[in-house]
């Protein structure tokens, strides 16, 4: 049955009515709703808020390095640590490394840009800090639905975003509904609020239809694979930081790693490779295992076991390519929009400001008894925030390593240590980009193969077991979330041109190329093993992969990431 003959049949839904919806609750989505409801109690007024989070809780989905500037959580909570927030390893020190294959140099702590400072940061678990955001939520009266995934935009009569409808629940592989089937819910809102993250199934459509990136670079993606380890005590340095460029990278592809020492003797460690790339043998996962045996990284985490394993991708682009923001009846925030500062490596701080300044502009919105209008207000605080001067300082950082990394290190050094040295805080030029990530791959014939060397199960692992320790699950019965707009073009195009490039670029083996019983190729997907890392969304050369929500509560369930 299609989508229409399912409510015809089974409908209409039912439907809650909310002040301010909000799509996600990570850190963006948790704190718009925890500032509305802060509003609220100032001004001692009602209103009414939700949170869907597809993940079976607040944080289960979350994967972050992460090293956490405070600044915006103390604006939020300037109590936190009374409250118990969970940053509690203070940075005790910055290494930034260049590597070469086998030896390394370490960046003298005068000659470090300011973007790599890290003085005053804490090494956290982003989704430890993400739960309990959610605990913050519900105590001032949020409404949090966990394991719902939003699935469909709602709209007005004039075009104005309703709301959403979550998912159905209990349809089979052929599309039928089965004995378990559950029609979804509609949430209708005066103002709904997006905040589902990097490349947000639901924003990417928002952004499409009201034109929002109209006159804007194009967003620009990377893919960070990250790893939790537990290291023998003696090889604990709590609150370290490091953050490496070069080896195993070719000076044409952006990519660097980063090692964070937490308490706890655990290590969070993992490898970021911009989706630009153009070889189409690369595999992000496969040279981040290569990474780790490099020696100034392997002497970190020799000896330990490894815990945890996810994958992100990350919205890159900044400023240059961040969207307008807001949409009769609603707003997008966080990385659904892309708020990261990629010069920092850092995103939460981002993503908490922008929820709080969307939630002012609500919350005024609602008490003046506007409705499904634009949120002008969130456009304009944040173009007087110290967020937008934080990305303008900032916003050519990824269009010079798209030139080189050679390019990249030297333009990023200018502008982050020798500008600010002679009073000059902000760039005097802006550099764009043109090119989306999707079109930069090359023919396979034209570049070189990449032999990978095979995992030793000790160090370095292969994608199924590390998908195995990120807690990976869906309901098996569901239909594929990772759709195709043409089944024939895999074959006929990304095989034939690319030598199948999404069986590399999946850091979760959710995508190979079989033999059929009569010797053809064919694309199997696994849609079982996905940790909805985006990645085929963003890379597929034809953009011919369409990822989709899947049930809720299914995906990831990260512990300690």
């Amino acid at each position: 049955m299609t989508h229409d003959e399912i409510l015809s049949t089974y409908g209409p839904r039912e439907a809650m009515e909310y002040d301010v919806v909000v799509i996600g609750g990570g850190p963006a989505g948790l704190s718009t709703a925890i500032r509305l409801k802060q509003l609220a109690a100032e001004k001692g007024s009602e209103l009414n808020v939700c949170v869907l989070e597809k993940g079976s809780e607040p944080g289960a989905h979350i994967l972050s390095g992460a090293v956490m500037d405070p600044k915006a959580i103390t604006e939020l909570f300037p109590n936190w640590k009374e409250l118990g927030a969970p940053l509690s390893q203070p940075v005790s020190g910055d290494d930034v490394l260049f590597l070469s294959e086998s030896g390394h140099k370490r960046t003298p702590d005068a000659l470090v840009p300011r973007n790599f400072h890290n003085h005053g940061n804490f090494v956290v678990s982003l989704g430890a800090v993400t739960k309990w955001l959610g605990e913050q939520a519900e105590a001032l009266g949020v409404e949090i639905f966990p394991g719902f995934a939003a699935a469909e935009v709602l709209y007005n009569e004039d075009g104005s975003v309703k709301g959403v409808a979550t998912g159905n629940l209990g349809v089979g592989k052929d599309g039928e509904p089965t004995g378990n089937f559950q029609l979804g819910m509609e949430l209708h809102a005066k103002y709904t609020v997006f905040a589902e993250g990097a490349r947000g199934h639901l924003g990417k459509q928002l952004i499409a239809k009201f034109k929002l990136d109209e006159g804007k670079d194009p967003q620009s993606y990377a893919i960070g694979i990250k790893e939790l380890w537990e290291i023998p005590a003696d090889k604990a340095q709590p609150g370290k930081v490091v953050h490496t460029a070069g080896w195993p990278m070719d000076s044409e592809t952006y990519g660097g790693g980063f090692l964070y020492h937490l308490e706890g003797n655990k290590v969070t460690l993992g490898f970021v490779v911009g989706l630009d790339y153009k070889n189409p043998w690369l595999s992000p996962f496969e040279e981040m295992q290569r990474w780790k045996t490099h020696p100034a990284i392997k002497a970190h985490i020799e000896g330990g076991k490894r815990l945890g394993y996810g994958a992100r991708a990350i919205t890159a682009g900044g400023l240059l390519s961040l969207p307008k923001t807001v949409f009769p009846g609603g707003a997008l925030v966080g990385c659904d929009a892309g708020f990261l500062n990629a010069a920092r490596i850092k995103g939460s701080h981002a993503a908490i400001k922008s929820g709080m300044m969307v939630a002012e502009a609500a919350f005024e919105a609602v008490a003046a008894g506007r409705t499904s209008d634009e949120l002008t207000a969130f456009p304009a605080a944040f173009e007087k925030s110290w967020l937008h001067t934080e990305l303008h300082q900032s916003r050519n950082f990824k269009q010079w390593f798209k030139k080189g990394s050679t390019i990249g290190a030297l333009m990023t050094g200018v502008e982050q240590w020798f500008l600010p040295k002679i009073g000059v805080s902000t760039p005097p030029w802006t550099i764009h980009h043109t090119a989306a990530d999707h079109t930069m791959l090359r023919p396979a014939n034209e570049m070189p193969q990449i032999s990978y060397p095979k995992p030793d199960g000790k160090l370095t692992f292969d994608r199924l077991s590390s998908v195995f320790v990120s807690n990976t699950n869906h309901e098996e019965q569901q239909p594929s979330h990772l759709t195709l707009k043409d089944a024939s073009v895999p074959v006929s195009i990304n095989l034939a041109k690319y030598a199948g490039p999404e069986a590399r670029y999946c850091p979760a083996g959710v995508y190979e190329f079989v033999k059929t019983e009569d010797g053809k190729d064919r694309l199997q997907i696994n849609a079982q093993n996905c940790v909805h890392c985006k990645t085929c969304d963003i890379k597929d050369p034809t953009q011919n992969i369409v990822w989709v929500t899947p049930e809720g509560g299914g995906g990831p369930n990260y512990a300690g990431m």
